[in-house]
């Protein structure tokens, strides 16, 4: 890995990657017995923290030069650059990735959504070409009154994530749209990832309902806590069920809360609580929440997306993301 602050920083968020995927594997192992995909996985991922510990990590095994920084970031397991790729194919596969970008952002619903008692808004920020992270708002035809959302975060980064991430998005707005119970949306989606993925991927999601009487309805999917915030009181919703795509035939269950005029409910990925600035500590979960008590109930959604990120500014210090960015913010505007 070249040196430098930049590299060390990213180094340092592939080997936490590394890390949770080998945690990830190791409980599947000790729960569900030594599935032979799963072992052979585990022992990759083992082989590439040996590397790290070698400092050899990122260095081509063909022209034995350095890797980018984005191409290890998209597959922290890569073991080959584009060194054999002409001038020509690596300009073809330019425009293919640009393609691909421009796809990615005609799926991104509406920037501000607004219904019966409610207004959302959302900020998507890919870390390179395109991102692995889902973001959703949509009004269900026939549910007046009625908000979906959703925020996921597929595992790695770079087309394969982000074709996955079509994949999660076509599935829900599928499901939802047949009238499905919202714990039996994740079931079956936990099932068709399962079906249309390899095992090094699955997909940690928070994603719900808002209904015109205020009442929230929320499937946490081993994401990131949402956040419900009333006033300068902060309440976390905790896990409800497994991250999609990574186990067969676990349950999940819905949290029910009621929101009043003013309550926010704010969701994210991990490139906000996970991002770090050379090497100082994450941004954290309890960062985030000191800033939406500083934020207070009453502003919009767009401004307290905007002051999150403004403090995730001062945080860095110019320091570059090193992960895929998502927030969304979804207030009630009725009693």
């Amino acid at each position: 890995m070249r040196s430098g602050i930049v590299e060390r920083a990213a180094k340092d968020g592939l080997r936490r990657q590394l890390e949770d995927r080998r945690e990830r594997l190791s409980t599947f192992i000790a729960e569900e017995g030594p599935d032979a995909d799963f072992v052979r996985l585990l022992r990759q991922v083992d082989s590439v923290l040996a590397r790290m510990d070698r400092e050899d990590y990122g260095r081509c095994l063909v022209c034995n030069g350095d890797m980018r920084d984005t191409e290890l970031q998209e597959n922290p397991m890569v073991e080959y650059c584009l060194c054999d790729l002409s001038a020509d194919q690596q300009r073809s596969l330019q425009k293919d990735l640009d393609l691909a970008r421009r796809i990615q952002a005609g799926l991104l619903p509406d920037p501000d959504v607004s219904t019966a008692g409610w207004e959302a808004s959302y900020r998507y920020e890919p870390a390179g070409v395109v991102s692995g992270d889902y973001c959703d708002l949509w009004v269900r035809q026939g549910e007046p009154g009625a908000l979906y959302f959703a925020v996921g975060d597929v595992s790695g980064k770079g087309i394969a994530a982000s074709l996955l991430m079509a994949h999660l998005q076509s599935a829900f707005r599928s499901l939802v749209g047949a009238g499905i119970a919202l714990a039996d949306v994740a079931a079956r989606a936990n099932r068709q990832l399962l079906d249309a993925s390899i095992p090094t991927h699955y997909a940690t999601l928070a994603f719900g309902r808002a209904d015109q009487d205020g009442r929230l309805e929320i499937v946490n999917a081993g994401h990131c806590p949402p956040l419900v915030l009333r006033g300068a009181t902060i309440e976390r919703i905790g896990a409800t069920g497994f991250p999609v795509g990574l186990l067969q035939g676990k349950p999940y269950e819905v949290a029910a809360m009621q929101l009043e005029a003013g309550d926010t409910l704010v969701l994210y990925t991990d490139g906000l609580s996970e991002a770090r600035a050379g090497s100082s500590e994450d941004y954290g979960e309890d960062r985030i929440e000191r800033v939406l008590a500083l934020l207070g109930d009453g502003r919009p959604p767009r401004g307290i997306i905007r002051g999150i990120r403004s403090d995730l500014d001062a945080f860095l210090s110019g320091a570059p993301r090193a992960d895929d960015l998502t927030l969304l913010a979804v207030r009630r505007t009725l009693g």
